[in-house]
């Protein structure tokens, strides 16, 4: 099986092969390069020597796992690696890893030198449909997620799906948010058959391959064709953001101890009912989106702990704010984004979504 798509000069191809057939693929795209990988300490165990012997890699540099690894001082430390390393303009950095290490690789990658080629290499579901796709790349600050960053296009997007056998279960549910989202923003048919595939997609170890080869594919086509119309996010590229301003910001709250895909799990339900609220959309459609993220096993609440008010005052912190008001990506329908004439970002005023976030 083998499925191959370019975007912005990206070669994203879906493939059960060896990961020899990447390390050719590496060679013969930038002949005479030396090749480093990054991933974090987690990815690194599990596959790192395998892959960095596959690439005939010059090195692997490891960090610790987590969000709280996808910051300045993280970028600063890898830079120094690679500089201490006499690491030059002939380097290909190779990201083995989920959508933090693809950020923080990618954003290397987009300023060491002034830029130098990479390699996405997604192992999360999540990465695979998601993160790896389009060309964003960045780090966390204190004030806010993804706030420094780059878009840096990779050469290369190497997804295979038998790396999903190694993801533990919280983590594939993880993955389920984004393709949910995927649905929702762009195809109702999409999340019809999520809902429908469920019990395979939650419970099945290990994952079917038909049923994983259909997840990341469609998925995969759903996304790339929204950053082919808008790579700089000017326009129909905001609302891939759906779930995302809450979502961001219970994150953040949180401390990251709300994982992404359950924090976009809750902004998606926050978000939607923000829609109904402003008259955008019907009260079934919050609805529909409960059923198919609790069947994902995701919450759809906001745990009591977490101070409303400072989930408010985080959204002012998302990139989407113009002139002091949030714009936020809303359903009109399952499948309808709203906002078109306004390029699906809709200024939001703060007491409806205090509102919002208050009935979480």
């Amino acid at each position: 099986m083998s499925v191959a798509r370019t975007l912005h000069g990206a070669r994203i191809v879906i493939a059960q092969d060896p990961p020899e057939a990447l390390g050719r693929a590496i060679a013969a795209q930038w002949p005479a390069h030396r090749v480093v990988i990054l991933a974090d300490a987690t990815v690194a165990a599990l596959h790192g020597q395998r892959m960095r012997s596959a690439l005939a890699a010059d090195a692997l540099l490891t960090f610790p796992a987590g969000e709280a690894s996808k910051t300045r001082e993280m970028w600063a430390a890898l830079t120094d690696a690679l500089l201490a390393r006499g690491c030059g303009r002939d380097t290909v950095l190779v990201a083995l890893g989920g959508g933090v290490t693809g950020d923080l690789a990618g954003f290397i990658a987009a300023t060491y030198l002034r830029g130098v080629p990479f390699v996405q290499c997604p192992t999360s579901l999540l990465a695979m449909i998601d993160a790896a796709i389009g060309g964003k790349s960045g780090v966390d600050t204190p004030t806010g997620k993804n706030l420094v960053g780059a878009i840096h296009h990779p050469g290369i997007v190497w997804i295979d799906p038998t790396f999903l056998a190694t993801l533990p279960l919280a983590a594939r549910r993880e993955g389920l948010a984004e393709a949910i989202k995927h649905g929702v923003i762009a195809d109702a048919s999409y999340l019809e058959w999520l809902h429908a595939q469920m019990p395979a997609l939650v419970d099945a170890a290990p994952l079917p391959r038909e049923t994983a080869n259909e997840l990341v594919e469609r998925s995969v086509a759903i996304k790339g064709a929204v950053v082919a119309a808008d790579e700089r996010e000017a326009n129909r590229r905001q609302v891939l953001n759906f779930g995302h301003t809450i979502g961001h910001a219970i994150e953040q709250v949180s401390g990251y101890a709300v994982t992404h895909g359950e924090a976009v799990a809750i902004g998606m339900v926050a978000e939607a009912r923000l829609a109904v609220r402003l008259g955008l959309a019907a009260a079934s459609v919050p609805e529909r989106i409960i059923e198919v993220v609790r069947a994902a096993g995701l919450p759809i609440a906001l745990p009591t702990s977490l101070d409303r008010d400072a989930i408010l005052a985080a959204t002012r912190q998302d990139k989407k704010a113009r002139a002091g008001t949030v714009r936020y990506a809303l359903p009109a329908a399952i499948g309808q984004m709203a906002g078109a004439a306004q390029g699906y970002g809709i200024p939001v005023e703060e007491p409806a979504v205090r509102q919002t976030i208050a009935e979480m």
